[in-house]
């Protein structure tokens, strides 16, 4: 047993399931769901209250309500895309940008849902999936745990490649312990579309909505500075898999790494 229990968020609360539950098939279905509908369940229910780019979400209905949703999509940028997919392009790969399952679903519900979703991508031409997983435990302002760090376990039972961290970052800590997106900070500074992200985050914890008249970009720096602190992140570990024969041997010049231990993050 990799593991002795599972974890579960409901309304961004954590909580945890017994390893060893199994999943009743025959109760639950996966099937592609829109967009909003991903993006909506996501904000709910994930600790981050933020979703990923949604070019592929997919739902887990246990009789026939929603339990839980599962998005794939482009990688962080190019420059990562390319590091860790250098001869395919975005539309070939992509990243599960946030797995999130309501406490009601059975331990192995993760491991059967994602499989479910890697048969649906791979009839949709998708030929590797990568994801990552966030070892480093957070707080709040206030001292509460908002994530205690995990090493994707789900991807172990999965089989996933294990391929090593993804490089240090910079980041800011909003006082709830979520964390302040670079990328969609960035897309601010770019003049690209998804630039709510960011002004949604700090207005949530205090900042005034900007003017429609306002610098956007004067107003992200002042309050960023004024909510946030500086976190050094030493890198998330990373996993990959292929969905196509003819990517298995590309898959395979990758490092094959042994599986991490949360108690490696812990010390």
């Amino acid at each position: 047993m990799i593991t002795d229990s599972c974890q579960r968020w409901t309304e961004g609360r954590e909580s945890r399931r017994p390893a060893g539950e199994t999943i009743r098939t025959a109760e639950y279905e996966v099937a592609p769901i829109g967009p909003l509908v991903a993006k909506a369940f996501v904000r709910a229910h994930h600790y981050s209250h933020e979703c990923s780019p949604t070019a592929h979400p997919f739902g887990l209905f246990h009789r026939a309500e929603l339990a839980g949703v599962a998005v794939f999509g482009p990688t962080a940028s190019k420059n990562a895309h390319a590091k860790i997919f250098p001869t395919l392009t975005q539309k070939e790969a992509v990243t599960l940008g946030r797995l999130v399952l309501l406490d009601g679903v059975p331990a192995n519900g993760e491991s059967w849902f994602v499989a479910r979703c890697f048969e649906l991508l791979r009839g949709r031409g998708i030929v590797a999936v990568e994801s990552c997983a966030d070892p480093i435990p957070r707080a709040g302002a206030d001292g509460r745990v908002v994530h205690h760090g995990h090493v994707g376990t789900i991807y172990q039972a999965l089989s996933g490649r294990y391929v090593g961290r993804t490089n240090p970052a910079s980041l800011r800590l909003l006082p709830d312990g979520t964390i302040l997106s670079n990328r969609s900070q960035g897309k601010i500074f770019a003049d690209e579309r998804g630039q709510t992200t960011p002004v949604n985050q700090l207005v949530r914890h205090g900042a005034p909505a900007p003017r429609a008249d306002e610098d956007v970009e004067a107003w992200l720096r002042t309050w960023r500075r004024a909510l946030t602190t500086a976190f050094r992140h030493k890198g998330n570990v990373r996993y990959v898999w292929s969905l196509s024969r003819r990517y298995r041997r590309e898959l395979e010049k990758l490092p094959a790494l042994p599986y991490p231990k949360i108690a490696t993050f812990a010390a």
